[in-house]
């Protein structure tokens, strides 16, 4: 995330970027020293997504500095 925004990693520390799911459960977190996005909660698809055929999780990420 953080290479694809261009942004660096002292950034990423400083708190100014935000996971949101939808749903009451978050399932991705961004890690802090690398920028990669990581799943942060077990997916279970079968509970998710029991009668529909194509699955999607949907998140926003939220950048509160300047792009």
């Amino acid at each position: 995330v953080a290479k694809d925004l261009g942004l660096q990693l002292p950034a990423l520390r400083d708190g100014g970027i935000h996971i949101l799911d939808k749903g009451r459960t978050q399932y991705f977190a961004l890690h802090v020293k690398t920028g990669h996005l990581m799943t942060a909660e077990r997916i279970d698809r079968e509970q998710l997504c029991e009668r529909v055929q194509q699955c999607v999780l949907r998140c926003e990420l939220i950048v509160e500095e300047k792009m």
